[in-house]
């Protein structure tokens, strides 16, 4: 069952009968959730005219509701603990039978951090420089939210959101990359805050650079901007965010080494930065400091940038790739440099991507995972080290929910909460205790309330948020 605080719960305990509604995901985000559902088989006495939906703490007591006569229908659950959702089809003759959703203890309004691998400018933020091999707590608070991890290895840096809208930095500060109006090199080894605004919504970790979203919609960044990567339209570095225009659309960022994609909420893609090997998909090999539209197109679902390449799915399940393909890492059964996005076969049903170093790792809705590109150190996860030019099904599973873009190692989470990684451990970046090398799934520890993991294309050290159960 996923916990996640922001993502869709795919499994519930029914407590129900046959000819209640049937809730089939709860998509949650700071503040709301989403209830999606099909209406009953057995409609009872008549009609249907609406149905209600609520929300109650299991703890408090506390409940909220929302009413609608379609699905989705969104409520904004009780602050923290837990919740359950419960649900009633309404007809002219009264309430009909209730439907309750069990969601499994999950954690409403963030979690425990954690971190581990290289810790050479303090970004695993326990307040010290020594790399760790096995998860440790950052602090003792419960609220963090979204979390990104930098993309150059040996000074990365770190940069989360926490549930209350505040946006957190640390270690290397390099270029300004942490935000802190600061211009000379130093690093932070604990999370320090991003000014004083409560109004962030979604950060991503770049090279030496940072970008990030607010809630109104409007992007901002800061840090390296050598090639152009702010999107400011100048090559001038930033200590501290700066607006990317005026435009309060932007929807989802993803950062590479040198260079941005981003995902606008009218479904346009837009990307910005370094172009050597194509990998802003314009047809050009054109550095942009400013956002350029990849073609017409409405339909683009999901992002990822490596350190050379991009990868994205479109809503209706097709997988594209484009840029740097030495390995292999597009997954167009090639070894071309796409400058443009180019199909992955021709399935429809990708729904997850996440972009290493020169590898690329992707989930299908069947919650199979699939990988493609460099192998060297075993990243992609089939046991080998053969590198794979299209796409190759890892082990035969299908409880895969979440994956992580990592340099040159992978990180995936299951449906059951435990977390798994493979790939180059030299650093302990694999948080198995070790620094062992692994050519296929291996679970780090025993846990089973992970919800989400981050890693960099070019990261050493990896961070991961944990449900509070």
């Amino acid at each position: 069952m996923a916990r996640t605080p922001g993502g869709t719960l795919s499994a519930f305990t029914l407590l129900s009968t046959p000819d209640a509604p049937t809730i089939t995901s709860i998509s949650t985000s700071i503040g709301s959730a989403s209830v999606a559902f099909t209406a009953p088989t057995d409609t009872g006495d008549g009609a249907i005219s609406s149905y209600v939906v609520t929300a109650v703490d299991e703890s408090s007591g506390a409940s909220t509701g929302g009413t609608g006569a379609s699905s989705p229908i969104t409520v904004s659950p009780p602050a923290g603990g837990t919740f359950k959702i419960r649900m009633q089809a309404l007809n002219p003759y009264g309430p009909g039978r209730l439907t309750e959703y069990d969601t499994g203890n999950v954690i409403y309004g963030g979690a425990e951090l954690y971190a581990w691998g290289s810790n050479g400018s303090g970004e695993l933020g326990d307040d010290t420089t020594v790399r760790k091999s096995s998860p440790i707590q950052v602090g003792s608070l419960t609220n963090w939210f979204q979390i990104s991890v930098g993309n150059k290895s040996s000074t990365g840096h770190t940069v989360a959101v926490k549930t209350d809208g505040t946006l957190w930095a640390w270690g290397s500060n390099e270029y300004g990359r942490l935000g802190l109006n600061i211009s000379y090199l130093a690093f932070r080894s604990s999370p320090v805050q991003v000014g004083a605004l409560t109004t962030w919504s979604q950060v991503v970790a770049g090279g030496e650079f940072t970008a990030a979203i607010k809630t109104d919609g409007t992007l901002w960044t800061w840090g390296n901007n050598s090639s152009g990567q702010l999107g400011d339209g100048t090559v001038l570095r930033k200590s501290s965010p700066i607006q990317v225009g005026a435009l309060t659309d932007w929807a989802q960022i993803a950062a590479g080494r040198y260079n941005i994609a981003a995902i606008k909420t009218n479904n346009t893609l837009w990307a910005w930065g370094s172009n050597l090997d194509g990998q802003l998909g314009d047809g050009t090999k054109i550095r942009r400091s400013s956002p350029v539209q990849i073609g017409a197109l409405t339909n683009w679902s999901q992002i990822a940038v490596g350190y050379k390449h991009t990868a994205a799915t479109k809503t209706d399940g097709t997988m594209w790739a484009w840029g740097y393909n030495a390995n292999g890492e597009v997954g167009s059964g090639t070894t071309i440099y796409p400058s443009s996005p180019v199909q992955i076969g021709a399935l429809t049903n990708w729904s997850q991507v996440a972009a290493g170093k020169n590898h690329t790792t992707s989930i299908k809705t069947d919650g199979t995972l699939w990988s493609w590109g460099n192998n060297e150190f075993g990243q992609l996860g089939d046991g080998t080290v053969v590198r794979r030019s299209s796409p190759v099904q890892i082990g035969a599973l299908t409880t895969w929910s979440q994956i992580a873009g990592v340099g040159q190692q992978t990180a995936a989470i299951k449906s059951d909460g435990t977390l798994w990684t493979w790939g180059l451990g030299s650093l302990g970046e694999l948080g198995t205790g070790n620094t062992i090398r692994r050519s296929s799934p291996v679970q780090v520890g025993a846990l089973t309330t992970w919800f989400r993991v981050a890693r960099g294309p070019m990261s050493d050290h990896t961070v991961a948020l944990l449900g509070v159960v």
